[in-house]
């Protein structure tokens, strides 16, 4: 029997027998060289391992950490911009058709959506700061930032997507993400790392987008390649190529990808509707191609947005007056006009009813217009009106009448006049009046601009006349005179004593009406010793109220004394009115005497040929003072 010595080996073998504690299995396979630099980092796992006693000596796990091998990118070398809108995008010059019809209509007119395109428009450009959704498809240049903790540790992670699709993670290898969909890029890293790694858990985002490579084609304002962001969208890539050219489609704009067409985008139904279905998310090398317009129409007059639009087949005069925002408050929507620009006919404007717009078809060249109901007068039998009534009636308040009503009908729904009612005082103003007095007030107030700024060629005495004090007070007389405003009031001559209103006058819209009570008081203003209200007596005269106003001063003219009646009439005759009788409400004014120089001479001709002599001598009265 032969022997076998063992020798030292034995004791080594047993050694390499003997039970021992149990080493966790998820070491990474990373050398202990290697790990002896890296500071540990708190692990998170995502199953739970059983605690297990440690021999003493026995070396303690640590986790493999992963060094941020890239910089990061600041974000001013971010791509995720526009390459090709340095400067803001303007619209082109108008066609021929805009402007034909702006010569038509009056007004500048231009294609419905050339407003997206100037300087002032809002940005469409996808803001860098908007979360990356789900289904976007990662590209070459983008950044992905990575993180992972557990039995492997990385923090800030900045790994780039090259130009083969690949981002390389330190200690794992080559990962083909390019053309990924962003929610399946961490399920796609996950299991790469799980071929070297257990209980770990990963977060991947987004840090940086490089941006996409798009061609804006056909009838578009700046077509080309442009880089924009990699999340925009078709109408982003639109605008930033100046949008549709003068013979660019707004309503056709196709986009193609690997030569199939993806959606032919209608950008009427973003401007109208708010509808962004078509606007489909721009990928690399896609296609832009802006057909050239359709059939154009103009909508004008009472409409919410008068525009050029263009239409599509079997689209109808009622569709091209919707997108034109439909007609506005004051349009008449019983009728329209259509007519067509290009057709060689003496046909000229076509009335409409609704019913044949809505069965007509638009044609290429067609103007629309909308008519108005407004600055239409019409007769008075027509006018409803809502009257004011004030003063001395029983049921002062605001009143609506049937068209034609009077006067009479108006007083007797008020209630009828009180006891203490002055008819002969009464005060009835009106719109209409009111124009018609500031339409001949202002044409008067030229006229004496246009006189008194002539005065120094003519006068005798030209060097004293163009002295810059009276220039100034030229344009001082002009200006006063201009920002008076007309009252419209209705003046009737009823007698003192009348104890009704002119009953047979037909109310207009917006009248007021207010009956005073009887004054009790005469004024007497103007160059007198003392101007004052003094109580009415019967049988007075105005020269008699002069006197117990102390007389006319040494300034005032006697020849130009007039009174203003409580019914509105003026009494403007000199001297000869100191003896007419006095009447309750009169108000008696004594103007300065105008006679002192040239100018003033001038100036009360002139104000009181276009005037009268109220307005004139009330001139005089107010730069006197």
């Amino acid at each position: 029997m032969t022997r076998t010595r063992l020798g030292p080996a034995l004791p080594a073998l047993a050694l390499l027998l003997a039970p021992t504690p149990a080493i966790p299995q998820f070491v990474s396979p990373i050398g202990a060289a290697q790990q002896s630099g890296a500071s540990p980092a708190p692990a998170r796992s995502t199953a739970s391992v059983p605690a297990t006693p440690t021999a003493q000596g026995a070396p303690s796990f640590e986790p493999a950490v992963i060094e941020a091998s890239q910089p990061e990118i600041p974000a001013t070398a971010s791509a995720d911009t526009e390459s090709g809108t340095e400067a803001p995008p303007r619209a082109g010059p108008p066609s021929e058709f805009e402007l034909h019809v702006s010569r038509l209509a009056g007004k500048p007119l231009r294609r419905f959506g050339a407003e997206l395109l100037i300087p002032e428009a809002r940005d469409f450009t996808a803001p860098p700061t908007v979360a990356v959704p789900d289904d976007y498809r990662l590209n070459p240049g983008d950044q992905l930032l990575i993180g992972l903790t557990g039995s492997v540790q990385a923090s800030g992670l900045r790994l780039t997507i090259d130009r083969d699709g690949r981002i390389f993670v330190p200690r794992v290898g080559a990962i083909m993400v390019a053309g990924t969909r962003y929610g399946d890029v961490h399920d796609l890293i996950a299991r790469e790392v799980g071929r070297q790694y257990r209980n770990f858990d990963l977060q991947v985002a987004v840090s940086r987008l490089r941006g996409l490579t798009v061609y804006v084609t056909g009838f578009a304002e700046r077509p080309g390649s442009y880089t924009v962001g990699s999340l925009s969208t078709l109408v982003n890539a639109v605008l930033a190529a100046g949008g549709p050219a003068a013979g660019g489609s707004f309503r056709s704009i196709q986009l193609r990808r690997g030569g199939e067409l993806v959606s032919d985008f209608d950008l009427y139904d973003l401007l109208l509707k708010g509808d962004k279905r078509g606007d489909a998310v721009l990928q690399n090398g896609d296609v832009i191609y802006i057909a050239p317009a359709g059939d154009q129409v103009a909508v004008v007059g009472a409409v919410n947005h008068e525009a050029i639009f263009e239409v599509g087949p079997g689209e109808t005069i009622e569709d091209a007056i919707l997108y034109a925002g439909g007609v506005n408050t004051i349009a008449d929507n019983s009728r329209l006009l259509v007519l067509n620009t290009l057709e060689q006919s003496d046909e000229g404007w076509r009335e409409l009813r609704p019913a044949e717009a809505r069965g007509r078809p638009a044609r290429r060249g067609d103007v629309i217009q909308v008519l108005s109901n407004l600055g239409i007068p019409r007769p008075l039998q027509q006018q409803p009106v809502l009257v004011t009534i004030s003063g001395e009636v029983a049921r002062p308040g605001r009143y609506y009448f049937q068209p034609g009503a009077s006067l009479a009908h108006a007083i007797a729904e008020a209630g009828g006049l009180t006891p203490d009612a002055f008819p002969y005082a009464s005060v009835i103003t009106r719109e209409s009046v009111r124009e018609q007095q500031r339409e001949s007030f202002d044409r008067a107030i030229k006229d004496m601009e246009l006189l008194l700024t002539a005065q120094p060629l003519v006068s005798v005495d030209r060097a004293k006349m163009v002295q810059p004090a009276n220039v100034a007070l030229i344009r001082s007389v002009v200006e006063q005179m201009r920002d008076r405003e007309p009252s419209g009031r209705l003046v009737f001559d009823l007698p003192v004593n009348a104890t009704r209103l002119p009953e047979d006058l037909i109310l207009e819209n917006n009248d007021t009406i207010h009956v005073p009570a009887r004054p009790v008081t005469v004024g007497v203003f103007g160059a007198v010793a003392s101007p004052a209200s003094f109580a009415y007596r019967d049988g007075r005269t105005i020269g008699d109220f002069i006197r117990a106003a102390g007389g006319v001063q040494k300034l005032g003219d006697d020849d130009e004394i007039f009174v203003v009646r409580a019914n509105g009439t003026v009494l403007a005759k000199g001297g000869r009115v100191l003896r007419k009788p006095a009447l309750p409400g009169d108000l008696i004014y004594v103007p300065v005497e105008a006679n002192r120089g040239e100018f003033w001479a001038r100036l009360r001709d002139i104000s009181g040929t276009l005037f009268g002599g109220v307005a004139g001598a009330a001139a005089i009265k107010t730069l006197a003072e």
